[in-house]
């Protein structure tokens, strides 16, 4: 991760593209994850939105789902770029407010958020920077916070994040509109930057993804029911060799979750990150 000059924000100017509902599964998942603490929280609680982009859609769709769940959530879009900070201001409001940052989150009142979301954002950076990058940013969570970290397609359709609180990395999330899928493994083209590299024979995730295309195939007769039902028979079969974490509702949404351990690198520079937690 790049240092930046003593006053200048941490980290690259993204490309910034962005469309309207793009990171809705990844929000989604959020809200009922983090559920629970954002209800537990005895103040306010804070998000982050950590480059944003061109436009500040995702900020705004991101803070009226958290309020879902917890109705005084406040939320700030972080941006490297004054240029978009000045156009996102316009939308800035109660709840709402956009500062320029980076990695380093200058929140105002020194602020430790309960969510850091940052999706497409380390996509963009080299394989061996995200994790002096996941430790940065990781550092600046509240207490039970979690940083979301992961890519998705331009449109939506499909996701791969990373889930972490203090201790590091919990959970690998692949989340897809399953009518899009003519196999599972499509979806390595976006897996974050700490596990795109190792999508090759030898490593887990390698496996995961084979072994998901497997059952997938396995699940074909379920296909005549739609693709909601092959996928969740899928992830069933999957669950025979592979620690699935999460069940019923969020499989139906097309989602599969599995313990960061199961998919953690084997070489590289995340290799080992998982031994800690077992």
């Amino acid at each position: 991760m790049r240092q930046g000059p003593e006053g200048k924000p941490e980290g690259n100017v993204t490309r910034g593209t962005t469309n309207p509902n793009r990171l809705r599964r990844m929000d989604r998942w959020i809200a009922a994850t983090l559920g629970p603490a954002l209800r537990r929280s005895t103040a306010p609680p804070s998000a982050v939105d950590l480059g944003y982009g061109a436009a500040p859609w995702t900020a705004v769709e991101l803070l009226a789902r958290l309020r879902r769940v917890r109705a005084d959530v406040r939320l700030f879009g972080v941006e490297i770029d004054q240029a978009r900070v000045a156009a996102a201001l316009p939308y800035a409001g109660p709840g709402l407010d956009f500062v320029r940052g980076g990695f380093e989150l200058p929140l105002p009142g020194g602020r430790r958020p309960l969510l850091i979301r940052a999706a497409n954002v380390l996509r963009q950076y080299a394989e061996d920077e995200v994790p002096a990058a996941w430790a940065r940013l990781c550092g600046r969570l509240a207490p039970g916070g979690l940083l979301v970290e992961g890519t998705c397609d331009e449109i939506g359709r499909r996701h791969a994040w990373v889930a972490l609180d203090a201790a590091g990395p919990r959970t690998l999330t692949l989340a897809a509109r399953t009518a899009s899928l003519t196999a599972p493994s499509e979806l390595a083209e976006r897996l974050p930057k700490a596990l795109i590299h190792r999508n090759v024979p030898g490593e887990p995730i390698h496996a995961l993804l084979r072994d998901l295309d497997r059952a997938w195939a396995s699940a074909s007769p379920y296909a005549a029911f739609g693709p909601r039902q092959r996928w969740l028979r899928a992830v069933a079969l999957l669950a025979a060799d592979w620690p699935v974490a999460d069940r019923g509702r969020r499989q139906r949404h097309g989602e599969l979750t599995v313990p960061w351990a199961a998919v953690c690198p084997a070489r590289g520079p995340l290799a080992g990150t998982a031994a800690a937690r077992g």
